[in-house]
């Protein structure tokens, strides 16, 4: 009951009801309460947040939601398949790991490319169309290197797949967010990032059940499983409802001889944001990769764990990943974005004792699950920020060019890494600089940025 102010207040999952007139309520008929009834936000867990936003979506969104967080999923899986595999693709083809991490260099360095071409092709082609071209291209090269006979095709191939890599993540948030409800962008977010954790969860689920029986080619061939995703998109995905709109205004300008001058124009205001979204994205790839990608190495090569207990500690680290993009995701609509960002990065700090001088495999797996849970935190909110800054002229190419850009800064990150702790002996030494270095500069860059929470989707 609200004391002396005439109030009744009844609590339910989402909101305090509240009977009468108050500034911060919001009146609410559609639950066949009488026209005072106001509705206010009320602090609730993650876990109900999450499952009353879905309950919130029509058919056509949910999805459109499934299908972008399924292609980021599988281009993930078969991103970390090779992760995985350093060591024994390095012995096949008689060479050091740091050498095979060139491999994750090429496909870095190939996103940009990706994230242009394929972007280019939704804004102008529609996401829909694009997003099925772009899984299959991911797939098909994912089988053909199942078949490299030499590390040198390996990484041409590697490149190829960086392309369709790059392709995929900024096409699949346009699509998605696009389509889906503002309220609620930061939970969808946060979820959808974290199709990547679910990727290398899948990846160091393969890699501890059946590489043991089918190898390293075996996995890359199991890789290409993805281009059955294809089929889904074009039985149950719609187009994106803001890109249909904008496709009809432009074709009214053309039909009636109209200037497009003003697009150019908006799009020259937004390039000081977009300078600013490639180096947040350098640093955001500096925090994934520095702690990812030598990581299974490190505890094959420098904790000598068997592949079955470097697997299950994959797979946990993952879980624990996709739990930090929800919970920061959905603290983000509360918090802001920036303030979520800045909050994940600089608690993964004090779990450097854990993830990088663990003496046991407990320890380290304990490491590596905060270190993930708080890395995806911050990455949690990176879908939804990057394309409420777009505008919607380039939001299929400009979100997705920020990621790729940044993660071609960084695309010797595990490289560097590997290269660093062969010549001093010293892997957590590595790790541990690269967490402090990196999530103070990501701190530092989130709280210069502009937050943007809320912002409308709006046609070209």
């Amino acid at each position: 009951m609200g004391i002396g102010c005439g109030w009744r207040f009844i609590r339910c999952n989402k909101y305090y009801r509240a009977y009468g007139n108050h500034p911060n309520g919001r009146r609410i008929d559609r639950l066949g309460l009488n026209s005072g009834a106001l509705e206010m936000p009320s602090v609730m867990l993650p876990p109900m947040s999450v499952l009353g936003r879905f309950r919130q979506l029509t058919r056509p969104q949910r999805h459109t939601f499934v299908a972008a967080f399924m292609g980021w999923t599988l281009d993930s899986l078969d991103f970390f398949i090779l992760i995985f595999c350093v060591p024994a693709i390095a012995g096949e083809f008689h060479t050091k790991p740091s050498a095979v991490l060139g491999a994750v260099f090429m496909t870095q360095a190939f996103r940009p490319v990706g994230a242009v071409l394929f972007g280019m092709l939704a804004d102008r082609y529609g996401r829909r169309p694009v997003l099925m071209a772009n899984i299959l291209s991911f797939s098909v090269i994912e089988l053909a290197c199942a078949f490299a006979p030499s590390l040198t095709v390996l990484l041409v191939l590697r490149a190829l797949f960086g392309m369709a890599m790059g392709g995929e993540w900024g096409v699949g948030a346009a699509l998605a967010f696009e389509t889906l409800p503002k309220e609620g962008r930061g939970t969808f977010s946060g979820i959808l990032q974290e199709g990547y954790a679910v990727g290398s969860i899948l990846a160091s689920a393969a890699f501890a059940l059946f590489f043991h029986w089918i190898g390293w080619r075996g996995l890359f061939i199991l890789g290409a499983t993805p281009a059955l995703l294809v089929f889904y998109v074009q039985a149950r995905v719609e187009e994106s409802p803001v890109w249909l709109e904008g496709a009809a205004k432009r074709r009214v300008r053309a039909a009636g001889g109209l200037t497009t001058a003003e697009v150019p124009a908006s799009l020259l205001q937004f390039l000081p944001t977009f300078l600013f979204l490639v180096l947040l994205m350098t640093a955001f790839m500096s925090f994934s990769h520095g702690t990812q990608d030598l990581y299974p190495t490190f505890l094959t090569v420098s904790a000598r764990l068997k592949p079955g207990t470097v697997g299950l500690i994959g797979v946990l680290y993952g879980l624990g990943s996709i739990g930090g993009g929800i919970v920061f995701g959905t603290l983000s609509e509360k918090w802001g974005r920036k303030r979520a960002i800045v909050t994940a990065a600089l608690l993964a700090i004090p779990v450097i004792p854990l993830y990088a001088y663990g003496h046991s495999a407990v320890t380290l797996g304990v490491g590596a699950v905060l270190m993930q849970f708080m890395v995806q935190g911050a990455w949690g909110v990176v879908p939804a920020y990057l394309t409420e800054l777009s505008p919607a002229p380039v939001r299929a190419t400009a979100p997705g060019l920020a990621y790729q850009l940044g993660g071609l800064v960084t695309s010797w990150n595990g490289k560097g890494q590997a290269l660093a702790a062969e010549r001093w002996g010293n892997y957590p030494a590595v790790l541990a600089v690269t967490v402090i270095v990196v999530a103070l500069a990501l701190a530092g860059l989130a709280m210069l940025g502009r937050e943007a929470k809320g912002q409308e989707m709006t046609a070209a």
